[in-house]
């Protein structure tokens, strides 16, 4: 898949979604993981998102038409503050269409740009930024398709950017591990924890699974189990065990994600800790 497509893909499937996935949660649910990640209101995190939508097209645009652009320098603090005051006093329904056709202007406009453009890593990091990675920081309800594309972009990359990180012990050293393997061997044992949680709702949709009681313990244990293993070995089970991941996703219908046992436990273990361990 090409890096333009990619990039459409969560214009048109993730994000074009977004708001219905949240507001089939229970209103209670939905307002703890808004407070989770700092906002009031749901209204504030969409303003935030879309503050930022404005804000990079027209650069992203500049770039690819090879013309002059406001380059900025961001008090983020600032930033988010007045993005959501902006929109403060915005009628509900007016917001959420403007939200809309924000988003199909993305579309459009990212839609007509050439397929080269796409590879200057200039766009690719302001795409990355307001559109990827922006989706995984703000997952307020999880997705087939965002799990999917962590597994297969994000996690499909893992060891070759480590590879060609020219700070591998800075970064080992920030995770705690040993070696590069260590965080294989902790990635792979939480996808098995994932595999049982999703597997035991799938039989019985009140299974609730708690996983390890001791998180700390359960970690030292496993990097333990694996220390007379390979590196080249422990690459290759990782590999494997992604691809299990992708087929498990897979075969998953979207209505699996409104289980909470397979929807936090995915979103944890594949989501959200891949940006734990981002390199």
């Amino acid at each position: 898949m090409s890096y333009k497509q990619r990039t459409l893909d969560f214009l048109e499937i993730e994000w074009a979604a977004y708001i219905e996935r949240f507001n089939r949660l229970p209103e209670m649910d939905g307002t703890k993981r808004v407070r989770r990640q700092g906002y009031d209101r749901f209204r504030d995190m969409l303003a935030h998102i879309l503050a930022w939508w404005e804000d990079v097209m027209p650069a992203i645009l500049a770039i690819a038409e090879k013309r002059d652009f406001e380059r900025k320098k961001y008090d983020f603090d600032m930033f988010n503050a007045e993005a959501v005051a902006k929109y403060k006093d915005w009628d509900e329904a007016e917001f959420l269409t403007h939200f809309e056709k924000s988003r199909q202007k993305a579309v459009a406009d990212l839609r007509s740009m050439n397929e080269a453009a796409f590879e200057d890593r200039r766009i690719q990091g302001r795409i990355d930024g307001i559109f990827i990675s922006h989706a995984r920081e703000h997952l307020v309800a999880l997705s087939k398709f965002l799990t999917l594309d962590t597994l297969e972009h994000e996690w499909g990359t893992y060891i070759a950017k480590f590879d060609t990180s020219e700070k591998k012990d800075e970064f080992l050293k920030k995770q705690g591990a040993g070696r590069f393997g260590d965080l294989l061997v902790h990635t792979m044992a939480w996808w098995d924890e994932g595999v049982h949680a999703v597997h035991g709702a799938l039989k019985d949709p009140s299974f609730v699974y708690a996983g390890p009681a001791d998180t700390d313990a359960y970690n030292a244990e496993i990097v333990a189990k694996y220390q007379g293993t390979s590196e080249a070995e422990l690459r290759m089970l990782f590999e494997q065990k992604r691809q299990e991941m992708i087929d498990l996703v897979r075969g998953l219908p979207d209505s699996a994600f409104g289980n909470p046992t397979i929807e936090e436990w995915l979103a944890s273990d594949v989501v959200e800790h891949f940006d734990e361990h981002a390199i």
